[in-house]
């Protein structure tokens, strides 16, 4: 298997959708995943119970949830558990141990100045890498989509959101 790395990014609904049916691709063909999901803390979301069903995936979520701006309070704790995320995913890339590994949000820890650029730039270009990677969250750098071989634009045309739906069980989570 040739190691892949892929972003789903833009500010369009999808990106974690995808990302997820790229598990579901790979769990089919009898492969390991593990999902580190950098800003995410919502314990009841239907993809964290669902990969509890399915033997071969592991999600781990290391996030705190809506990242505030920089100059509250609370910011710093984000920061550094995406650092924590960070040094979780450079850890299980390499490991080796995962054929697909899926580093959500991690595109939106970068954009948001949680965690660095050329630091998750060193983690995933490295030779020998046995994994595929896909990164997603909005935002993603140049750097990061000239080094992807796939790189896919969800681009926001309506939204349920903008015109008063809430967040829905089994769309949004």
């Amino acid at each position: 298997m040739t190691p892949r790395t892929l972003i789903f990014t833009g500010d369009g609904k999808g990106k974690t959708t995808a990302a997820l049916g790229m598990v579901l691709r790979a769990v089919g063909h009898g492969q390991r995943v593990m999902i580190v999901q950098f800003l995410k803390s919502n314990n009841v979301s239907g993809e964290l119970s669902a990969c509890t069903l399915l033997p071969l995936v592991e999600l781990i979520q290391i996030g705190c949830g809506f990242v505030p701006s920089p100059d509250h309070p609370d910011y710093a704790r984000h920061g550094k558990v995406a650092h924590q995320a960070l040094e979780f995913a450079r850890t299980t890339i390499a490991s080796g141990l995962h054929e697909l590994i899926v580093l959500d949000e991690i595109c939106g820890a970068i954009s948001r100045g949680l965690i660095d650029m050329q630091a998750v730039i060193e983690m995933i270009d490295r030779p020998g890498r046995k994994s595929s990677i896909v990164l997603t969250g909005r935002g993603a750098p140049p750097e990061l989509i000239e080094l992807a071989d796939t790189v896919t634009e969800m681009r926001a045309i309506k939204h349920g959101y903008a015109v008063g739906y809430p967040a829905q069980k089994g769309v949004e989570f």
